[in-house]
C-alpha cells in the first residue's frame, strides 16, 4: 500500500553552482514530499540579481519578469494538479513520481482496470463468446466490489494482496442482486475467483505484478451432482409422439447431443461438412469445440445419423449452413422443461444434461472406455471425465443391490 502523505510542497530556486559567465543560473522546481526533495528543472534562466530568493520568485515588473512569473504560476499549478491527480486515483505518491508525471516520462503502474482491458483485447479472438462474457460479468463485479467496499475506481496491481482476495470473496458471497437474478452459489463465486487468478497470472507473466496475491488462496468447489437422463428416460424421450413442431425439433436436437456428447455451442454450428467419413468406412462429426478450440471426431451411433437425415432439408437449416434449425440455448432450455413435463420427466431438463447422458448413459455405462470418452468430449484432461465415471460407479452399485434382490428371490423359490 502507498504510503501515506503528511507534507507536500513547491518552491522555485536558483541553481547558483551553474551561474554563468553573464550571471544568469537555471531556475528549478524543488517537490518535497514526506521531507524528501526532488528536483524538477524549468527551462529557464534568469539573472541572480532579479530573483527573491525569499519569495522564490522574479522580481521587478519589467514585461519579461510578469511573463516569467506567469510561466512558473502555471508549471506549479501542473505539478500541484499532477499530484492531486495521483491522490485521488491512490497511486504511489513520492517526488520522481510527480515529476516524471509533470514531464510526461511517466509509464504509469498497471492497474487492475488496465490489466482487464489488456486481458479482453489479447484473448478476444482465443477464447469463445460465452466465455468472454463470463469474463466481463467477473469484471464487473471487480468494479462494482471497488467502487462499493474500496470507495475507488481503479487499484494499482502492486497494492493487490491475499487480504484483497478475500474482501472480494467475502463481496461476493455477501451481494445481493438488484434485479431477478439469484444470489451466487459457491461454485459461482469460486468461479468468478478463478477468473480474476487468470488475469493476475497474466500480470506476473507480464513483470507487472512482483508477488502473487493468489499464491496462499485455496478454491473450494462445493461437489455436485451431474445429472443425466436413464436409459428409462432417454427412450421416453425418443419415442414420444410430440405434435407441437417446434418442442419436437427441440427434442430432436436433444437426443443428438445425448448421442454425440456435443455441446449447445457445437451443435449450434454443425454444418453439413463436418460430417465425414472415418477410417471405418462409417459416418464421423469431426469439429473443433467452441469452448476449447480441442479438436473433436465422433462416430455417428445409427439413431443419431437418422436424426441428420430428418433435417437435411429443413429450410431454416439450409438457409443458416447448419445441420438443424437451431434456436438460442435459452430458447431451448425453456422448451426443454415443456418437454420434460409431456413425458414425465422430473429432472430439471437442461440441453447441457445431454452432455452428461452421452458421457454416462450411453458410453461409459455400456463399457465404452473413460479415455475414449475423454476424446469424444473433448476434454483437455481425463480427470474431467472421470466426474461421469463416478456416476457410473454408483449406477454399478445399484445394479448390483437390484441383483441382490433378484438372487434372493430366486433362492427363497427353491
Amino acid at each position: 500500500m502507498k504510503t501515506a502523505i503528511t507534507t507536500f510542497g513547491v518552491l522555485f530556486y536558483l541553481k547558483t553552482q551553474k551561474i554563468s559567465a553573464q550571471g544568469s543560473a537555471p531556475i528549478c522546481a524543488r517537490i518535497t514530499v514526506n521531507g524528501k526533495r526532488t528536483e524538477i528543472s524549468v527551462k529557464r534562466s534568469i539573472n541572480a540579481n532579479e530573483w527573491d530568493v525569499r519569495k522564490g520568485l522574479p522580481k521587478g515588473n519589467r514585461k519579461e519578469t510578469v511573463e516569467l512569473n506567469l510561466f512558473l504560476n502555471q508549471f506549479k499549478a501542473k505539478i500541484i494538479n499532477a499530484y492531486q491527480q495521483m491522490l485521488l486515483t491512490d497511486l504511489p505518491i513520492d517526488g520522481p513520481a510527480i515529476r516524471d508525471r509533470v514531464l510526461g516520462l511517466d509509464h504509469r503502474s498497471p492497474t487492475l482496470i488496465s490489466l482487464m482491458e489488456y486481458h479482453n483485447e489479447q484473448q478476444l479472438h482465443k477464447l469463445a463468446p460465452g466465455t468472454m462474457k463470463n469474463y466481463h460479468t467477473t469484471q464487473r463485479y471487480v468494479k462494482k466490489f471497488l467502487l462499493e467496499k474500496m470507495y475507488r475506481n481503479d487499484i494499482v496491481l502492486s497494492q493487490l494482496s491475499y487480504k484483497f482476495i478475500l474482501d472480494f470473496e467475502r463481496y461476493l458471497f455477501n451481494h445481493v442482486p438488484k434485479d431477478h437474478q439469484k444470489p451466487l452459489n459457491n461454485n459461482g463465486i469460486m468461479k468468478h475467483i478463478e477468473r480474476l487468478r487468470k488475469m493476475i497470472n497474466m500480470a506476473v507473466k507480464l513483470d507487472w505484478l512482483a508477488k502473487d496475491p493468489f499464491a496462499s488462496f485455496k478454491k473450494h468447489f462445493d461437489k455436485v451432482e451431474r445429472e443425466c437422463l436413464t436409459s428409462r428416460e432417454l427412450s421416453a424421450l425418443a419415442e414420444k409422439k410430440i405434435s407441437i413442431e417446434r418442442l419436437r425439433h427441440v427434442r430432436d436436437m436433444f437426443l443428438f447431443s445425448c448421442y454425440t456428447g456435443l455441446a449447445y455451442i457445437d451443435l449450434a454450428e454443425l454444418s453439413p461438412n463436418k460430417i465425414v467419413t472415418g477410417i471405418d468406412g462409417g459416418l464421423w462429426i469431426a469439429t473443433s469445440r467452441a469452448k476449447t478450440d480441442i479438436g473433436v471426431r465422433v462416430p455417428l451411433l445409427p439413431h443419431a445419423a437418422e436424426l441428420i437425415d430428418i433435417y437435411r432439408d429443413d429450410p431454416r437449416a439450409r438457409n443458416n449452413g447448419t445441420i438443424f434449425p437451431v434456436i438460442s440455448n435459452q430458447r431451448m432450455n425453456g422448451y426443454l422443461k415443456e418437454i420434460a413435463d409431456i413425458c414425465g420427466i422430473t429432472k430439471p431438463l437442461t440441453f447441457h444434461i445431454a452432455r452428461h447422458t452421452f458421457a454416462t448413459t450411453i458410453t461409459l455405462s455400456n463399457g465404452v472406455p473413460i479415455e475414449s470418452v475423454s476424446k469424444m468430449l473433448g476434454h483437455t484432461s481425463i480427470r474431467t471425465t472421470q466426474v461421469y465415471a463416478k456416476v457410473v460407479e454408483r449406477k454399478l452399485g445399484e445394479d448390483m443391490r437390484n441383483l441382490e434382490v433378484r438372487l434372493s428371490a430366486n433362492k427363497s423359490e427353491i
